[in-house]
C-alpha cells in the first residue's frame, strides 16, 4: 500500500488519473474517516464496510481495487475531475447528488438517528414532530455535505446548525459540551457510544427513515460519472448478485451487527 499510495502521489502531480494509468483497475473514492464504513490508517490502507463492498465488486468484476481517501464534501468534485472512477464512501442517493454524478442501484440503508447526553431534556422524546420542535435553538452536530445536515437545514432551519469535515470532530465537540446533540446514521453513533468519552451519552430512541423525507436519499448506492454509462450497468449487475447471495449481508454483519442490505430494484 506504501508504493500505491507513493504512486496516487506521483499520478496527481502529472495530472493523470487513476484510470488513465492502469487497465483492469477500479480506483474508488472514499472518505476514510467515519467507521465502520470507512477508516484509513497512516499508510493508506482503508477498512470498513465501504472498503468490504469495493473489494467484493472487484473481485465480481475481475478488477483490482485501488482506493484513493477524500474529504467527504470532495468526493463528488473529485469524481467529476475523474480522479477515481467510482465513490463508495455510504454516500446516499439523492436527487440533489444525481443531478451531478450517477448512481447504482442502493445497496444499503440507513438508520438516522440523534446522540445527546444522558442528562438532555430530548431524552424521552419519541416523537417525530416533538423531537423537530425541541431542536429549535439548539446546537446540532452534522458532517458537512451530508443528508443529515440537508434534512436539518430543512426541517429545522432555527436549530444552530454546526457542521463538521470528519465525524471524529464531530465527537470532540459533542463529548467536550460544545454541542447540544448529534445527527448521523446510527452506526456512526454507536462507534461514539462504544468510546470512553461516548459513557454518559446515549441515542435518543427515535430512527428517522429514510423515507421520511426525500433529502434522506433512496439508500446507499454507488456514485459514478453520469457519461460512463457501461460501468454503471456493470455495477448494477454485480451489486444484484451480491446482494442475492448474502455477501453484502454477511459484511454488514460484521460490521454493523444487523444486515443493512437493500434488495436488488434493478
Amino acid at each position: 500500500m506504501k508504493l500505491k499510495s507513493l504512486l496516487l502521489a506521483t499520478l496527481f502531480a502529472t495530472g493523470l488519473t487513476t484510470a488513465q494509468a492502469a487497465e483492469g483497475e477500479l480506483s474508488i473514492g472514499t472518505e476514510g474517516a467515519y467507521p465502520p464504513w470507512s477508516m484509513a490508517d497512516a499508510v493508506g490502507n482503508v477498512t470498513g464496510f465501504d472498503a468490504d463492498v469495493g473489494n467484493l465488486l472487484c473481485a465480481k468484476l475481475e478488477m483490482k481495487c485501488q482506493f484513493v481517501v477524500q474529504a467527504f464534501d470532495g468526493l463528488i468534485p473529485a469524481l467529476k475531475a475523474k480522479r477515481f472512477d467510482i465513490i463508495i464512501s455510504g454516500m446516499s442517493i439523492t436527487e440533489d447528488r444525481k443531478k451531478e454524478i450517477n448512481f447504482s442501484i442502493g445497496y444499503a440503508e440507513l438508520a438516522n438517528m440523534f446522540v445527546v447526553p444522558r442528562t438532555s431534556s430530548l431524552v424521552g422524546i419519541t416523537d417525530l414532530n416533538d423531537l423537530i420542535k425541541a431542536l429549535d435553538g439548539k446546537k446540532v452536530g452534522v458532517q458537512a455535505g451530508t443528508t443529515h445536515a440537508h434534512y436539518l437545514e430543512k426541517k429545522v432551519p432555527d436549530a444552530d446548525l454546526k457542521t463538521y469535515d470528519t465525524l471524529d470532530q464531530m465527537q470532540i465537540d459533542i463529548a467536550s459540551g460544545r454541542i447540544d446533540a448529534a445527527f448521523a446514521d446510527r452506526s456512526a453513533l454507536d462507534d461514539f457510544l462504544n468510546k470512553p468519552e461516548g459513557k454518559e451519552f446515549q441515542l435518543i430512541d427515535l430512527n428517522v427513515p429514510s423515507s421520511s423525507d426525500p433529502t434522506l436519499g433512496e439508500g446507499i448506492g454507488v456514485g459514478i460519472a453520469q457519461e460512463n454509462t457501461e460501468l454503471k450497468a456493470r455495477i448494477d449487475r454485480a451489486l444484484c448478485e451480491l446482494v442475492a447471495d448474502g455477501s453484502i449481508g454477511k459484511a454488514s454483519q460484521t460490521w454493523f451487527k444487523s444486515d443493512i442490505s437493500r434488495p436488488c430494484q434493478q
